[in-house]
């Protein structure tokens, strides 16, 4: 059976950002993730993850200045050394948490240029091997541009030839479902030859981005497919729910702990 991880940044929002580790739990959910802890003691998100007896599935390591519009800086010219702190900042959140998979975010750049591609490959190989002490996966996701305009990292292949190429062992593809459908469609073939690669599973409907139970793909098939094919990790909801959060768990409870 899967193991459902409650994205915080999208879910639960009803609620502060500290209380819905308390409400995911409550609604049945095991595990969380969400796209950045760094307004928050990590002391803090340790306190309610051990609270709720949750576990930690993932986050991303720091994206340079988000709100100014920057949505991760490993392509951005000389931001290498900014990296390296965000991923020592990153580690620190690790560390408290015990995740054990952390996404780096490509940031905005031309995929075609080969300094930028470069500078990746670099970052990515840099950020690898400073997780890889700490024994945590180092996860990239191919990214839709609808969603994401202007996203280096924006075709599955690409990830899957970055991977091969950099062998290293803790360097792990992020398989969003979503944007999977939304690029390049054929979700479960991808899946299958793709899982030896694959370090996190994430979901969401397509087109809308909502719950998983209805539109063009059929979940529950998927679900099952996951478990055919023998995945043990987390499967992250980075949905935004079309309501209530609680009002659109339906096609969760078959799944949620008593």
């Amino acid at each position: 059976m899967p193991l459902f991880a409650a994205n915080l940044t999208m879910m639960f929002t009803e609620w502060s950002f500290l209380d819905r580790f308390d409400a995911a739990a409550e609604a049945g959910f095991t595990a969380v993730e969400y796209l950045f802890p760094y307004d928050v003691p990590p002391e803090a998100i340790a306190e309610r993850l051990a609270r709720n007896n949750l576990q930690q599935a993932l986050f991303n390591l720091p994206p340079g200045d988000w709100a100014a519009g920057e949505r991760g800086i490993a392509v951005l010219p000389g931001r290498f050394d900014a990296l390296k702190a965000d991923i020592d900042r990153g580690l620190e959140y690790a560390a408290a948490t015990g995740v054990k998979r952390l996404h780096l975010m490509a940031g905005l750049a031309d995929p075609s240029d080969s300094e930028t591609a470069t500078r990746y490959r670099r970052s990515v190989a840099y950020a690898a091997e400073q997780l890889a002490e700490k024994e945590i996966d180092l996860l990239i996701e191919p990214i839709n541009g609808r969603n994401m305009p202007g996203y280096f990292l924006n075709d599955f292949g690409a990830a899957e030839r970055l991977i091969a190429e950099l062998g290293l062992a803790n360097l792990k593809l992020q398989f969003d479902i979503y944007h999977r459908q939304i690029m390049h469609g054929d979700v479960t073939v991808a899946l299958r030859r793709l899982m030896p690669i694959t370090g996190h599973i994430q979901i969401a409907s397509v087109p809308s981005r909502h719950e998983p139970d209805g539109e063009e793909l059929n979940y529950p098939y998927l679900f099952a497919e996951i478990d055919r094919i023998g995945y043990d990790g987390f499967v992250g909801c980075e949905y935004a729910p079309r309501g209530r959060t609680l009002d659109g768990l339906d096609w969760f409870k078959p799944y949620a702990r008593s």
